[in-house]
């Protein structure tokens, strides 16, 4: 059973709201479901130890950071027998935002974020021999939406 499934809909519109609004204070918290402010503080706390709450975070733009291209690069290893621990050996790379293991022809897909193309390329060096594999590049044009809310 999931983590969703499990929340009473009190935490569901808890979680619903500090998605939204991380930096929502506490009072704001109990107006918008309906609860006392220590009641919203204790079953936030809850939720934060339950793991539904990983952490609370600001959400940069990249270009504004100097950081324009987006892409996702698939990786595949060079030989099936190799030992799957790609996240390992790529964790040192700053410039991987994302690692997500999948299912098809690829073991993973990174999502990055690169100065320029002369970035990107360099980058894709330091993957291909960071983890020995084959890589196959696609790059974000641009991005209608990122980043929202879950379905909860």
């Amino acid at each position: 059973m999931s983590a969703v499934s499990e929340l009473e809909p009190i935490d569901q519109a808890i979680a619903r709201e500090l998605a939204a609004d991380g930096r929502c204070s506490f009072t704001d918290l109990a107006e918008r479901v309906g609860l006392s402010v220590s009641a919203v503080h204790q079953r936030v706390r809850r939720l934060e130890q339950r793991g539904v709450i990983r952490g609370y975070h600001a959400q940069l733009n990249a270009e504004v950071i100097g950081l324009p291209l987006t892409a996702f690069i698939s990786l595949t290893p060079i030989d099936p027998a190799s030992p799957d621990d790609y996240p390992h050996r790529l964790e040192h790379i700053r410039e991987i935002e994302a690692c997500y293991s999948v299912a098809g022809d690829e073991s993973y897909i990174l999502l990055v974020r690169v100065t320029s193309p002369a970035g990107l390329e360099d980058l894709l060096r330091q993957i291909r021999e960071a983890a020995k594999v084959s890589t196959r590049t696609t790059v974000v044009l641009s991005t209608p939406y990122e980043g929202r809310i879950p379905a909860i």
